[in-house]
């Protein structure tokens, strides 16, 4: 446990940015999930539309590096396959 005052702001942002850094994440694998479901469903107007929302939040998570940047473009790049295929 953190004995300084300094450690315990230390211990507490970390958690705050923790949970922050969570909620982008999985706010991404939300919108990630939105393109696959409309590719199922066969729906190309609606696959392109989530695929712009959800190429934004890859993007937005890897300039804030919780994701590498690299993995944003493989999915972006995978995903987008997907949607041309329909």
């Amino acid at each position: 446990m953190p004995q300084s005052k300094s450690a315990k702001k230390t211990v507490r942002k970390n958690e705050e940015q923790r949970m922050a850094n969570k909620a982008v994440k999985s706010s991404m694998r939300s919108q990630v999930k939105k393109v696959k479901e409309a590719i199922d469903a066969g729906d190309k107007d609606k696959a392109q539309a989530e695929m712009k929302l959800a190429a934004r939040k890859m993007d937005k998570a890897a300039k804030t590096n919780i994701i590498h940047k690299n993995q944003a473009a493989r999915r972006k790049s995978r995903l987008q396959k997907a949607v041309d295929k329909i």
